[in-house]
């Protein structure tokens, strides 16, 4: 199929689904959904200072150079965002299958591991390629490991997926006491891993406090917070929890890593992320009702449809286009800054325009293993 052919074969696609959207379905969830898919994106390719260092492309980032940027993570950092919506997600999907855990799991695992298998195998089949005609190649991960940074965010969300059968029950028998037992073992993790207990704590909250976030987003699924006093709490109760705990020691106030700090609230993940979580927690439910009636609009609807039909996709394939972006700007002789300069800001629009169009050329490739059977 052609590249014109294609494109009409999605906006087709597209059409069907904007037609066939059920009144009952929540717009605002897929909205929150493609928003977090463009701050990653958009976060990787022109809001990270990346460059060589001892030989590998790395990712810094710029919120230590910029005065209070780190306030701008408690949005940005969008990751408990994904956990939350998939919490919504997830239990709808559940419910719609009646508690049947081999229909539910069949279907979402699918939509996670086809696309990212499909990611895995063209990246091996490249380094084959690579390895047999380029003398002294020396492997993608000696340069070139961001490609693999979003496979750690799909790990942890496949590992919460599987969760759901036990923790779709608890819900439904204590949905306030299971999050409330989840987040007090957040707390108590942290405590002794920051009280001389082993390294391993941190181990142990990196799965915890996505499980938590994403039990969350059960208690938004089922209206639980819909109140509106209950919505401006639970983003009060967010704002005030991360004011203490990065007044705390060794907390950091930015929720993503930054150039010099000794910690990272992201891996090992802390409470920090979990009451990010509740914040942003807060923030959505009180947005929802504002941008609800907006999404009834048609062509924001296909837009937004669009973003999630191939989310996926593009997020694997975000960082392989920066890769590839990197080495046409080295060979091409253009100057890759290692710090945030103002000659590296007014690069950024650069850092949207070429990867964005190798990641269009990626996804027409590639987005069809993520819409089989969907474009005819």
């Amino acid at each position: 199929m052609g590249a014109t052919a294609v494109l009409r074969a999605a906006n087709r696609y597209l059409d069907r689904a904007v037609a066939v959207t059920p009144a009952s379905r929540d717009r605002a969830v897929d909205l929150f959904r493609a928003f977090g898919i463009a701050v990653v994106v958009v976060w990787h390719w022109a809001l990270s200072v990346t460059h060589r260092q001892d030989g590998r492309f790395v990712m810094t980032s710029p919120i230590d150079a910029v005065p209070l940027a780190w306030l701008a993570t408690w949005v940005l950092q969008v990751m408990p965002v994904f956990f939350l919506i998939g919490g919504f997600a997830n239990l709808a999907r559940w419910d719609g299958v009646a508690g049947d855990a081999r229909a539910f799991l069949r279907h979402r695992l699918d939509r996670l591991l086809r696309p990212s298998a499909a990611f895995l195998a063209v990246w091996a089949v490249v380094e084959a390629v690579l390895l047999a005609v380029v003398p002294g190649y020396p492997g993608v991960f000696s340069y070139g490991l961001i490609v693999v940074t979003p496979l750690w965010f799909l790990a942890a969300y496949v590992g919460v997926v599987l969760l759901v059968p036990l923790t779709a029950r608890a819900h439904r028998r204590a949905p306030v006491a299971a999050v409330a037992v989840l987040g007090a073992a957040v707390v108590a993790v942290d405590a002794a891993r920051f009280g001389a207990g082993p390294a391993a704590f941190g181990l142990v909250n990196s799965v915890l406090v996505w499980v938590f976030a994403h039990q969350l987003g059960y208690l938004w699924r089922d209206g639980i917070l819909a109140a509106r006093h209950r919505r401006w709490a639970t983003a009060g109760a967010g704002l005030a929890g991360l004011v203490v705990v990065v007044s705390l020691d060794p907390y950091p106030r930015s929720m993503v890593a930054t150039v010099g700090a000794e910690l990272s609230h992201m891996y090992p993940t802390t409470v920090g992320v979990a009451v990010l979580a509740v914040f942003q927690l807060g923030v959505v439910v009180l947005l929802h009702p504002v941008l609800t009636p907006w999404l009834q609009r048609r062509r924001v609807w296909k837009a937004v449809v669009a973003i999630n039909s191939v989310a996926v996709t593009v997020f694997l394939w975000h960082t392989t286009a920066l890769l590839a972006t990197l080495a046409v700007v080295e060979v091409s002789g253009l100057p890759i800054h290692s710090e945030p300069t103002a000659a590296w800001w007014a690069q950024r629009p650069l850092w949207l325009l070429l990867p964005g169009t190798v990641l269009a050329g990626m996804v027409a490739l590639f987005a069809r293993v993520e819409l089989r059977g969907r474009l005819r």
